[in-house]
């Protein structure tokens, strides 16, 4: 068995790492990053497609306010991304 048997399997594992693998991990650490940053006040998604306002931060779960008080707990997984606040065109022109 020679080396030229084996390269094009060689080339199909890098072409797996590249396409599959490496694109995967660079999108769990942006994840785990948005989560870390997530605080008090701050305006979330979740998966569930639920929106609210973190009223609370701990390791296994926060409390999001979906409702003047109405508080859940998710786990801090749950959360698909932050909600920036964005000026509205009315707010120009004031």
């Amino acid at each position: 068995m020679d080396i030229l048997s084996l390269a094009p399997i060689l080339l199909l594992v890098v072409a797996f790492y590249f396409l599959l693998i490496r694109p995967q991990k660079n999108r769990q650490k942006k994840h785990a990053e948005m989560v870390s940053a997530v605080a008090p006040g701050t305006e979330v998604m979740t998966t569930a497609g639920i929106f609210g306002t973190v009223r609370e931060v701990s390791d296994e779960a926060l409390s999001l306010e979906i409702a003047p008080g109405t508080v859940i707990r998710i786990l801090p997984g749950a959360v698909s991304k932050v909600i920036h606040p964005t000026l509205s065109p009315m707010d120009d022109a004031e």
